[in-house]
This record gives structure tokens, C-alpha cells and sequence, in this order.
């Protein structure tokens, strides 16, 4: 029966008859079409001086394209701010394709992004050019670059210049005449100003690395030396008749790391002041910076190579020396606090720690670096939304009764209980972009099976005061599919432990027969699959197979993402992959008496850290899966990158049993079950070269 299962999982990937009825799903109706895509809003902004937000939308105007069109969320008052015929270049007949856009500081020019082009995960370099609104006079910027080679572009403050990245170089450019500065001279392949490299883009999410100073006359930048990176060939064996390499500077796990520093440079041109800093370069990590609320200081986040260690420094921008403000460590490791806002009087600004065993927000002093609790209780915080000092709250996402939910709540900053401001009628995941006033709110709400809906609100009575998106036209086409009924449990696995899962059934259930299952897994310290949150396609193939005769399970282990506390998340350090698939192989067992589950045939599959669990259970517990799936996974724990596996490893050299323990291939000999291997070879994240290890074990 195990073979009809792997049988039935490559019929799924090959494909399902095209004549099918509106109530069945198909691969070509998910994956070939636009059918089941959710209607799109935005980019939306919240302009600086509270007076409303804008949003992009496709214009009415004989020119066709897009227009930026602004709303005032008290009266519903809707302006076109950008006009698409306002974005035709000389010499062409079209408007600019708007894929991003930004605001000079008082709204009077837009950066429109364009032409992009993809540099690893996202789009990040293309082409700017900046539409003043008042003289309508349109300019690209950077006009002597290599088309689609810009990066980052931003208005300083005071709306008279702009900088960006081009080619690892840092450029200042006067709006007035065009002037151009080159701020940076030596960059090239391995010496990266402005921007980082490829770990530090894909683990910290460092991508845009200058910032600004407030009276526009400097800049502070990242600077990345990656000689000596240690160097992965891709083999492209697609794009033309003869295969060729694509060299990638990947430092994979205990191997040397680019070298970080940061320095601060005029805005017009000359010699870069360093931040002083004694510690060895390719042995620390710098991953967040900016400008301390003012014009002469810098407040860096300062981690250790093991990054169980955060040291907030203070920079002179002048002298680039720095002092240690304060240091938030961790027994395990610490995440990058990416919410650091300021008291509107620059004396405070908020923190995330674990110190106490749960996220908490916390104020710290500016001059003595005291922390002081602002929430309180046996919760986790998971972002700060917004502080406001006037009316003396602060606004954080959280969920305090169901780790796979998301809520807004507001807090005395001078502590007190939260209140949760989401209606309990908004039961599920919850996001919200809220105004620098703190009155208003972009609400974008879903659940597991319920498509996402976009509401204007107001703060805090959460009343909608415009309906933004609806998803009409795919409520509409779900509710003719025939699904059959999804749920969300808690299991207990003994030993006091607890797990979250969800389960989907066939529509023709019958709670009187056996069914096999398929498990999809994640299991690693980067993401939950547990979640209340509408799982689009992904969601709509499980119930595909589910219509086949199986059930398809999820269960979220110990040291998954859960606001459940830091002793949850952090239980695995070192022993990633080893603890996962004991709670995952406990739950099968636990599952595996409930009356309607045919143990004898058990699968299961994931991706990327998932793909890697998919090997450990059916290395490790080979009588328990009898079917997998594996699609791009880790199966040598040394062969991923520095970043995050020392994050959550250690060291390979300091950590060799972890290491070897923790990685499926130990465990390969173990093998009895139907494995399926889905890797190509032009994945620059997750490396082919583990595949043929673990394929070759069958």
C-alpha cells in the first residue's frame, strides 16, 4: 500500500485529467492558472504628516498604467497625487510600470521604481526616476549606470539630493541640475558598499545598507569585504546549448564570513570615517544601524559570531567611536530587533528581549541604557507596531491564547495590562500597517480557509471606515469547490508537551474506515506550518489530495517560531533536526491510535527545512513513514550557511556530535520506505549538492 501512496503523489506531480468539474480541484486549475489569486492592494503608505495614506492604482486615464492616489481616512476624500500620464519618459508613449514607490519627506516628489531585476530573493536593483509634483518634471536618476543597476534609491531630508547603490558603489545625485557624487570609489565584486552579500541578505534581511543622517549632509553605510568567501559553482544547463558556471559567495557553516564594518561619509564626497571597533570583522555581525534620532550619533546592533550576544553601541559620526549603550544575551541565540522606535523626546527607544523567558517590550534610557518592562506577564510580543507618545501606548502583534493566531494590542508604555484591540469576530491572522498618530490602520485579516480581506480602521474601536479588498471573486470560487473539512487540534504527547496541528479530511470522510495521511512538515526554527492564516494554493493542493482518499496532517514541534515562550523555541539549540523529529514521531504515534488512520501507510513531505525533516523521519523512523517527499533539503547540516545554522548550532567545530547527529545523512543507512527527491540545481539557498548523498541511500 506504501507504493500506491508514493504512486499517487507522482500522479499528483505529473498531473490530474483535464476534464474536470468546477467543484474539483486540478493542478492546472492551481497551478496554471490565475484562478484561485487573491486580489491585490497596494503598496500602501502612510504619508509622514498623518494627513493619509497612498496606494496604487490603475488609472483611468486615456495614457492607461497606474496612478499613486492618495485617501484621507476621516472623510474618505480620494486625490490622484501621481497622474500615470504624469509618468511617460520623453520619447515614449507609455507610463512607467510602477513596482514600488516612495515619498520625498513632504510629499513633493515620488521615486518610482521600475524595470527591476531580480539579485537573489527579491527585485532589488532596476531603474528610478522622480516625478516633482508640483512642476510635473519627470527625471531618471543615475541616467549614466547600466540599465536596471540601481539599488536602494531614497530622498535625503530636505528633498534636494538622492543616493543609491550602482555596481557596489555608493552615489549622490542633485535633483536641481543632475550633479552626480560618487561617494565610493573601491567597489567591485568582493568589496560591497551600500549593499551586503548574499548571507546577509537571505539570514538578516540586510539588503538597503545606507542610511540618511536627518540634516542630510552625511551618510552612514555598511562596507563588506568577501575576499576569501568561500565559493559554490552552480552549473546552468538550461539557457543555451553548452552549460556554464555561476560562482556564488556562500559561507557555508564554520567557514571564513565577509568582513563587516560601518563608516559615515559627506554627502558631498570626500574620506569615510570608520566606526572604531576592535573586534575581529569576519567574526561579527552588524545586522541593523541607523542614525540615533539625530545628526551626530549611530546606534548599531553589535552580535558575537555565535549570535547569543547583542551589544547596542552608540557611534560618533564625527570620530567614529563608539561605547557600549547595552547587552541583551541569551543562553541560545538572539534575534535582530528590527522594531527599535524612538520617544518623540529621542530619550527612550523601545527593545525585544527574552531575558525574562518571554518577548517583552521594553524602554530603554538613552543616557544610563537601563531597561525598563513595559509588558508584563506570561506572554510573547512578537512586533511593536507603532509607540504613541501622546496618548501613552503602545501598540504590539501578539496572541496569547493560540500560538497560530496574530492580534493587535495596545499597552501603557508606563506598563499595565494589554488590550486586545482585534475583534474577537477576526478570529485568525492578523496584520495591520498603523498611521504615525496612532488613529488609523491598514487591516489585512484571513483564516486557514478564508481569503484575505483589507479594511480601513479606526484606533482603537477597530471600526472599518472603508473596505479596501473583499476577495469576492475568490470566496466565490472556493465556495464552489467541494472541500472537505479542515480543523486545528492540540496534542498531547506526554511528559507534559503539547503540540499544535491541523488536520484536512476528504470531503466523503467516513469516520467508520482507515485512511492513510500525508504529513507536511517544516519543523525548524524559521516558520511555523501550524498557522490560522489562509494558505492559498498550497492550502487548495492539500485539499487536492486530501479528495484522493488521504488525510493530510501538520504538526508544529518544539523550537518552532510559536509565541510560546522562550524556553519552546529555544529547547532545540544544538540539537537541531534531533528533537524535531522525536516530537514529530511522537505525534504520528499518538495520531496513529486514532480509529479513522491507517498507520501501515504513512507519508510525508516538505521543503527547504522541511525537506530536511522529511529525511530525518524516514532515516529515523523508518517504521513508522513508509512514503516521503523531500524537496530542496539540508541532508549534511555543514553544507548550509553561516549564518543560520551557527545561529542554532554552534560552531561545526565546537558542536561535532550536534552536527553529525542532526543531519539526516547520518541516519541514511536506515532507509525502507519510497523516497522521493525534488532539488534543481540552480537553487543558490539550499545547495544541490547534498541531493545526490541523500538519493543515493535508496
Amino acid at each position: 500500500m506504501k507504493r500506491a501512496l508514493f504512486l499517487s503523489l507522482l500522479l499528483l506531480l505529473v498531473g490530474a485529467p483535464a476534464q474536470a468539474q468546477q467543484s474539483e480541484l486540478t493542478l492546472e486549475r492551481l497551478f496554471s492558472s490565475s484562478e484561485f489569486a487573491s486580489e491585490q492592494f497596494g503598496p500602501a503608505r502612510w504619508l509622514e504628516d498623518g494627513s493619509g495614506y497612498t496606494t496604487v492604482e490603475a488609472s483611468e486615464s486615456s495614457a492607461g498604467g497606474q496612478d499613486i492616489v492618495r485617501y484621507e481616512p476621516a472623510t474618505g476624500k480620494r486625490e490622484v497625487m501621481v497622474s500615470a500620464a504624469n509618468l511617460i519618459p520623453s520619447g515614449s508613449s507609455s507610463p512607467l510600470s510602477i513596482e514600488d514607490y516612495s515619498w520625498s519627506p513632504d510629499g513633493n516628489k515620488a521615486v518610482i521604481f521600475t524595470n527591476s531585476k531580480r539579485v537573489w530573493r527579491d527585485n532589488t536593483r532596476g531603474d528610478y526616476w522622480i516625478l516633482d509634483r508640483k512642476t510635473k518634471r519627470l527625471q531618471q536618476i543615475g541616467a549614466f549606470a547600466t540599465p536596471s543597476s540601481l539599488m536602494f534609491a531614497k530622498i535625503a531630508p530636505d528633498g534636494k539630493k538622492v543616493s543609491y547603490v550602482s555596481e557596489n558603489n555608493i552615489y549622490v545625485e542633485v535633483l536641481a541640475d543632475g550633479a552626480v557624487t560618487q561617494l565610493t570609489h573601491d567597489g567591485s565584486r568582493t568589496t560591497i558598499n551600500g549593499t551586503t552579500d548574499w548571507v546577509n541578505e537571505e539570514e538578516f534581511y540586510l539588503r538597503d545598507a545606507f542610511r540618511w543622517s536627518p540634516d542630510s549632509k552625511k551618510i552612514a553605510y555598511w562596507q563588506l569585504d568577501a575576499e576569501g568567501i568561500g565559493e559554490f559553482l552552480m552549473i546552468n544547463n538550461t539557457d543555451s546549448i553548452y552549460s556554464y558556471v555561476i560562482p556564488v559567495q556562500y559561507p557555508k557553516a564554520g567557514t571564513t564570513n565577509s568582513a563587516m564594518r560601518i563608516g559615515v561619509v559627506s554627502a558631498e564626497g570626500g574620506k569615510t570615517t570608520w566606526v572604531v571597533d576592535n573586534d575581529d570583522h569576519r567574526n561579527h555581525y552588524l545586522p541593523r544601524m541607523d542614525w540615533a534620532n539625530n545628526s551626530d550619533e549611530l546606534i548599531i546592533q553589535h552580535m558575537n559570531r555565535l549570535q547569543n550576544t547583542n551589544e547596542v553601541r552608540i557611534a560618533n559620526a564625527a570620530t567614529g567611536q563608539a561605547q557600549t549603550l547595552m547587552t541583551d544575551r541569551n543562553d541560545a541565540w538572539l534575534e535582530t530587533v528590527d522594531n527599535l522606535m524612538w520617544t518623540a523626546d529621542s530619550k527612550h527607544f523601545t527593545w525585544i528581549s527574552e531575558s525574562d523567558g518571554w518577548r517583552h517590550a521594553y524602554l530603554v534610557d538613552r543616557a544610563s541604557g537601563k531597561m525598563v518592562l513595559i509588558t508584563d506577564g506570561e506572554y510573547d510580543i512578537l512586533s511593536i507596531e507603532r509607540i504613541d507618545m501622546a496618548g501613552g501606548w503602545l501598540y504590539f502583534i501578539g496572541s496569547f491564547d493560540d500560538a497560530g493566531q496574530r492580534y493587535l494590542y495596545r499597552v501603557p508604555i508606563k506598563g499595565g495590562a494589554p488590550q486586545r484591540l482585534t475583534p474577537t469576530s477576526q478570529a485568525g491572522w492578523n496584520s495591520y500597517q498603523v498611521s504615525a498618530d496612532a488613529k488609523w490602520a491598514i487591516h489585512s485579516h484571513s483564516s486557514f480557509e478564508t481569503p484575505t480581506t483589507i479594511n480601513l480602521v479606526s484606533l482603537p474601536d477597530h471600526k472599518i471606515v472603508n473596505k479596501l479588498v473583499g476577495n469576492e471573486r475568490l470566496n466565490a470560487k472556493l465556495g464552489a469547490l467541494t472541500l472537505g473539512e479542515s480543523s486545528f487540534f492540540r496534542l498531547d504527547v506526554g511528559d507534559g508537551l503539547e503540540l499544535d496541528g491541523w488536520i484536512i479530511k476528504p470531503s466523503h470522510f467516513d469516520p467508520s474506515k482507515q485512511y492513510p495521511v500525508l504529513f507536511f512538515v517544516y519543523g525548524e526554527p524559521w516558520n511555523q506550518t501550524v498557522v490560522d492564516r489562509f494558505g492559498g494554493n498550497q492550502m487548495l493542493w492539500h485539499h487536492m489530495i486530501a479528495e484522493q482518499g488521504y488525510l493530510v496532517i501538520s504538526i508544529d514541534n518544539r523550537g518552532t517560531p510559536a509565541p510560546r515562550g522562550n524556553a519552546w523555541r529555544k529547547s532545540i539549540y544544538g540539537n537541531i533536526g534531533t528533537i524535531a523529529s522525536i516530537d514529530q514521531a511522537a505525534a504520528l504515534k499518538k495520531i496513529s491510535t486514532w480509529p479513522y488512520v491507517d498507520s501501515s501507510r504513512i507519508g510525508i513531505w516538505g521543503w527547504s527545512g522541511g525537506g530536511s525533516m522529511t529525511l530525518n523521519m524516514m532515516f529515523r523512523y523508518p517504521e513508522l513513514y513508509h512514503v516521503g517527499m523531500s524537496v530542496a533539503p539540508v541532508p549534511d547540516q555543514r553544507l548550509y550557511d553561516t549564518i543560520y545554522q551557527e545561529r542554532y548550532m554552534g560552531l561545526p567545530q565546537e558542536n561535532v556530535d550536534g552536527y553529525r547527529q542532526g543531519s539526516p545523512l547520518t541516519h541514511a543507512e536506515n532507509l525502507k520506505g519510497d523516497l522521493l527527491i525534488v532539488h534543481g540545481t540552480g537553487d543558490d539557498n539550499v545547495h544541490y549538492q547534498g541531493a545526490p548523498s541523500a538519493s543515493s541511500t535508496n
